[in-house]
């Protein structure tokens, strides 16, 4: 069970505990503890919404010399913005915008995430809020094209 719960944290990013917790309400079933493990970060995000986030990082990206984008993503704490996985999220973000081009904040909160087609970008960022317990959004965005 210990080899179980460390690679369902490699996975999920989740807590030792938490790891446990699903485990033992899926009965040991793998599949079903990331399942658990997911809803139960959805939920936790949920919860979060409201929180200000006054920390943040800038992300710029240009993709072939002709198109590129700046992206404001916002957190609570400088902390997390200055997380490696947190920057990789602004990163991730910016490729989106840059590859799907949307309208404003809500059409991006409702595109397929372009690396994982099962999730919305709304879900993957939730999924982020879950691993670290703070808040976070895309206060804005500006995408240039030539």
């Amino acid at each position: 069970m210990l080899n179980n719960i460390q690679k369902l944290r490699d996975i999920t990013g989740a807590g030792v505990m938490e790891c446990k917790k699903s485990l033992e309400e899926a009965s040991g079933d793998f599949n079903k503890a990331i399942a658990i493990i997911h809803k139960r970060g959805l939920v936790k995000a949920e919860k979060k919404s409201e929180r200000i986030t006054g920390a943040g990082i800038l992300e710029s990206y240009i993709h072939n010399e002709r198109a590129g984008v700046m992206l404001d993503l916002r957190c609570e704490t400088d902390f997390v913005a200055k997380n490696p996985a947190f920057k990789e999220l602004a990163r991730n973000l910016s490729m989106q915008i840059v590859a799907m081009n949307p309208a404003n904040i809500e059409d991006l909160l409702q595109q397929e995430y372009i690396k994982d087609e099962s999730l919305t970008v709304e879900n993957f960022i939730k999924q982020t809020i879950a691993k670290f317990g703070e808040n976070i959004r895309v206060e804005r965005f500006c995408r240039y094209e030539i």
